[in-house]
């Protein structure tokens, strides 16, 4: 049980600092949850609360499979944008959209983000609160934590997510989310949770698994501390001009609206785009062929949440079909 491993496990922090990102070799797993426990009973969690949480845990190999799978394969632009971005993702989000625009018109008051944008997140991290994951939050970042490739980041969020828990803000059964240790409706790390979570139904609690309120003022929340502009756009599709450099495009290329206008550059929809003197950048996710964007600040807001060009895209793109 927990409280003999806490006996037999009080390992030093010098020894395990010796032992580097290679100690899951030569740690057993009940030693380092006694080494955990004895940390975060010195950070102000519980015995109680700790035997409830780490009693019984083992490593958990399904996670430890999802961790190295995941490097293992890349999409396309065409593949990630149509895996994503289905009719019925869309549809979905129209109605929820409609069902809750009460609710995200209070989050849009209090934190100055478009509900669509709030929506387009919500309906990608968990297909609008349907599916937030089976693990055991807990129980994969100690596997995580363990394991060593990436001690540190996860022993990090390991702890963080103990204290979500000696708060109050969820039972230690209900704390689920992803392999990596992504929970709730918004998927926050724990370490995001602290920082960004929100009780916005006022109950007392921050609770991103079954509380919409807090969910989506939680995901709002972020975004406006990441510094969302709510009014300006996240970008749009564009269509370059004959003879356009691909070179000029990427991320690093950041000119005035205005520049890009001036080259040709024009919305592919037929809309004016305003010289505006915001920044600005073309993306070419699919390569010179493929399709264009011009991408304004908040584009790289919504990068915040995933550093990633595709899911950027994708959460624009979206937001513009939900709403």
């Amino acid at each position: 049980m927990l409280n003999r491993r806490f006996l037999l496990g009080q390992i030093t922090a010098a020894s395990l600092l010796a032992a580097g990102p290679a100690r899951a070799a030569s740690i057993s797993f009940e030693s380092f949850l006694a080494d955990v426990a004895a940390e975060a009973q010195r950070g102000g969690v519980s015995p109680a609360l700790l035997q409830r949480a780490l009693a019984s845990l083992k490593p958990n190999d399904k996670v430890l499979e999802l961790d190295r799978r995941q490097a293992e394969f890349t999409l396309s632009w065409e593949q990630y944008r149509d895996g994503r971005l289905s009719q019925q993702r869309v549809d979905r989000g129209r109605q929820a959209f409609a069902d809750n625009r009460a609710l995200l018109d209070q989050v849009a008051e209090r934190f100055q983000v478009s509900p669509r944008i709030v929506v387009a997140i919500w309906g990608l991290e968990t297909n609008y609160g349907g599916f937030t994951g089976n693990f055991r939050t807990v129980e994969a970042l100690a596997t995580l934590a363990w394991d060593g490739r990436r001690s540190a980041f996860f022993r990090r969020e390991l702890m963080a997510a103990l204290r979500i828990l000696q708060a109050g803000h969820v039972a230690p059964e209900r704390m689920r989310g992803s392999h990596a240790g992504a929970m709730g409706q918004p998927q926050f790390m724990p370490t995001s949770f602290e920082a960004m979570a929100v009780d916005f139904d006022g109950d007392g609690r921050r609770d991103i698994w079954d509380s919409r309120a807090d969910a989506l003022g939680s995901i709002a929340n972020y975004m406006a501390r990441n510094g969302w502009r709510e009014e300006e756009r996240w970008g749009r599709e564009v269509l370059l001009p004959e003879g356009f450099d691909p070179a000029q495009a990427g991320r690093a290329t950041v000119r005035p609206l205005r520049a890009w206008l001036e080259l040709g550059v024009a919305a592919a929809n037929g809309s004016t785009l305003p010289p505006l003197e915001m920044e600005a950048s073309i993306l070419l996710p699919g390569g010179p062929n493929g399709q264009a964007f011009v991408i304004y600040p908040n584009f790289h807001v919504i990068r915040r949440y995933n550093p990633s060009d595709y899911y950027a895209l994708v959460i624009g793109l979206l937001s513009d079909r939900v709403a």
